[in-house]
């Protein structure tokens, strides 16, 4: 059974800490951390880029040698309201100190110094529709390949509603065959409401090597090494994910499952 499952490592400070070697790939690294008010974290950037989202609550952020002041809005992710984010390149140090309680996800990725930091939202990011039907959810794009913010990183926030779909049609992003597909790793960051509630992903390949179906629960990341992905949020809860994807090419080209393609071209 692949590992694909990451439970959050405690309560408090760095509760995922999720990198290329742990994962068995090459790009995506994803950090989490739960602070209290008057908690700090910091780390340095190394050989590869950042992306900072307040999932929740404010923090005081220094980075890059700039005083960034005060990011976050939202006390609840919930609310829907677009994110406080700042990017930060490779050969950089960034640190928060929590001005409340405040979750802080740290999306990774190689560096190539291709970008300056920089802050990221509120300010142009809307909440957009996507889908139909029960497969209707709502998309916050902090960085996706339209926004010429990163070297690597394509990050974007999803809120499924009850009862519905997400990432379905089933769709893979696993060749490196551009323009017909691209290679991109894949972290989930899954968060439910109510908590207590779960939600479904399967990872599965077209061959059947790979096919794992996993109840996922409130503060969960699954990893998508390869092959297809849907979310489903049962009746009575809501699903949000934070997805962070990278590969050789900062395009997002994919291929969907034989059986769903055609749900995907009458919908198109």
């Amino acid at each position: 059974m692949a590992d694909l499952l990451k439970k959050p490592l405690g309560t408090r400070g760095k509760v995922h800490d999720i990198t290329p070697a742990s994962a068995g790939w090459r790009y995506v690294g994803f950090g989490l951390y739960h602070l209290k008010a008057g908690d700090r974290a910091a780390e340095a950037t190394g050989d590869r880029e950042v992306i900072l989202v307040m999932v929740e609550g404010k923090a005081k952020v220094t980075g890059a040698g700039q005083d960034w002041g005060v990011l976050g809005e939202r006390m609840n992710v919930f609310e829907k309201t677009a994110p406080h984010c700042l990017y930060l390149p490779n050969e950089t140090e960034w640190a928060a100190v929590a001005e409340t309680d405040c979750v802080i996800a740290v999306c990774s990725a190689p560096g190539k110094g291709g970008h300056q930091a920089r802050r990221i939202g509120p300010d142009g990011i809307t909440l957009t529709e996507r889908g139909k039907g029960a497969n209707t959810r709502y998309i916050n794009n902090i960085a996706m390949e339209n926004e010429d913010y990163a070297d690597s990183l394509l990050v974007t926030e999803v809120f499924t509603p009850n009862g519905h779909w997400s990432s379905y049609p089933s769709h893979r992003h696993d060749e490196d065959d551009y323009p017909r597909i691209t290679y991109l790793e894949e972290t989930y960051y899954h968060r439910l409401n109510p908590a207590n509630g779960f939600g479904i992903q399967r990872v599965y390949t077209d061959d059947g090597q790979l096919d794992e179906t996993m109840a996922v629960s409130d503060g969960d990341v699954v990893t998508v090494p390869r092959g297809h992905h849907p979310c489903g949020a049962p009746y009575g809860f809501e699903m949000y994910y934070l997805n962070v994807m990278a590969g050789p090419l900062r395009k997002w080209r994919f291929v969907p499952a034989p059986e769903v393609e055609w749900i995907m071209e009458r919908d198109s």
